[in-house]
């Protein structure tokens, strides 16, 4: 199924797993509504896309055929899908540890002011992720300027990443508890 064709069961609004008689039954009712000799919700395009969706659907070795490039395009769109999921998943967790290297700096910073550097070794230990992967983010953070690194390892919070901090602590504290494990 090509992306440019359009989907015949959602054009009848039929399921699948829809049975002739189903099929017609929602053409004839569709196709009531989009005759383009109603006045009232006529629509010309709309009835030849009915139209072509029931002439396939209804012959069973057209819809045969078409199932099959049905199956191979849903197939396809899981993929994407699936992989949108995870950028997603990939973007939340990516914000989450953001905000959890901003906390522990900032909670650094609060109990030891004339020491307020963190090695980015500890940090990764309380990110539970090895350094290399936090590069990222350390980038981001210091490209932001909410963080500074000093010495090479030592990483402070800045007033940029107090303020940022401060502002969205609250929302950082609600996705700490979606996120944690029931108990």
């Amino acid at each position: 199924m090509a992306d440019s064709q359009p989907d015949y069961y959602e054009v009848l609004q039929v399921s699948v797993n829809a049975d002739p008689d189903t099929i017609h039954r929602l053409f004839r009712i569709l196709a009531q509504r989009f005759h383009p000799d109603n006045q009232a919700t006529g629509d010309a395009d709309q009835f030849r896309m009915l139209t072509e969706a029931y002439e396939t659907l209804s012959d069973p070795a057209r819809r045969a055929q078409y199932d099959v490039h049905y199956a191979e395009h849903r197939k396809e769109r899981s993929k994407l899908l699936a992989e949108m999921v995870r950028v997603q998943t990939d973007v939340e967790f990516e914000q989450l540890a953001r905000m959890t290297i901003l906390e522990a700096l900032y909670a650094q910073r609060r109990l030891e002011p004339r020491q307020p550097g963190v090695m980015d070794a500890d940090l990764a230990e309380v990110l539970g992720r090895p350094r290399d992967q936090m590069e990222f983010t350390l980038w981001y953070l210091s490209s932001k300027r909410f963080i500074d690194r000093q010495d090479g390892s030592r990483i402070t919070i800045t007033v940029e990443g107090v303020a940022h901090f401060e502002e969205h602590c609250i929302q950082h504290r609600k996705l700490l508890r979606l996120t944690a494990p029931a108990s």
